[in-house]
């Protein structure tokens, strides 16, 4: 049996949907997913990005190799092209199943919505194995996400930071100002330094689902109410606006990032 799985989305989608796609790993497994997530699909037989597979022309032109690749699987399981017509139309007759790509009113978790498409069981977190990394008694914070409203202020994270008992590593994106940041190109690299980190802080972003899922304590600071559906699995969520007090945070972090992390040793 060979499988496609294509996964379209940000860092946080993909994540959210890996306990998903590891149920519908078969004898031979590929996964198609945005170039960024690339390194996170541990799992897989081989991963390519859908730009680089040319499966975005499909739909507006037939590229020739892209469909040959496409016949090559006995099913395709995609959250890609759910929409839209044109796509659908063109893949017609290749074994490909469709699932909704975002949850829509179910009042539940991502992470089980997603599972309960594909026949998986409810209540499972995503996990990214990292293997042995070198612990650091530090908390790494991330003041950003994919969306600036769900933000809160930078300046109360550096409040934050200065009352936390721990030193303070500071992360960002290529593209998140940030001077002070350590930054990493391949997402894989972030997950393994997060990991050896006491504990993380940060919005409701992609980058706080991965801290999540290679297990480190993560509290996850939302500016809006949906964290039932959105908030990384396992974590604490705290709802936040830009007049929340440090003290309200602050006793939250003792018995947290006290216990030592999973698979780390002491430097």
């Amino acid at each position: 049996m060979k499988t496609l799985l294509i996964r379209p989305g940000a860092i946080g989608d993909c994540i959210v949907s890996l306990p998903a796609l590891e149920h519908l790993r078969s004898e031979y497994t590929e996964v198609w997913v945005r170039f960024v997530n690339q390194p996170l699909l541990r799992f897989a037989d081989r991963v390519d990005s859908i730009t680089a597979t040319g499966l975005d022309l499909v739909g507006i032109q037939t590229p020739p190799r892209t469909m040959e690749r496409l016949a090559e699987f006995d099913r395709i399981i995609s959250w890609y092209g759910t929409n839209h017509a044109e796509f659908r139309a063109a893949v017609r007759g290749l074994p490909f199943t469709f699932h909704a790509p975002l949850p829509r009113d179910t009042g539940g978790h991502a992470v089980d919505f997603y599972a309960a498409q594909v026949g998986a069981a409810a209540g499972l977190t995503p996990r990214i194995p990292v293997g042995e990394v070198a612990r650091r008694n530090a908390i790494v914070i991330h003041p950003f996400s994919g969306s600036a409203r769900k933000n809160w202020p930078l300046a109360r994270f550096r409040e934050l930071a200065a009352a936390l008992p721990w030193p303070v590593e500071w992360t960002a994106g290529p593209e998140e100002p940030l001077e002070e940041a350590t930054r990493f190109d391949d997402l894989y690299d972030l997950a393994r330094w997060l990991a050896g980190a006491r504990g993380y802080i940060g919005n409701d972003s992609g980058i706080s689902h991965l801290a999540a899922a290679v297990g480190v304590p993560v509290v996850a600071l939302f500016r809006h109410d949906n964290a039932a559906v959105w908030s990384p699995r396992p974590s604490h969520v705290r709802l936040v606006n830009d007049e929340t007090a440090i003290s309200t945070l602050t006793p939250l972090f003792g018995p947290l990032f006290n216990p030592p992390g999973p698979g780390a040793k002491e430097d």
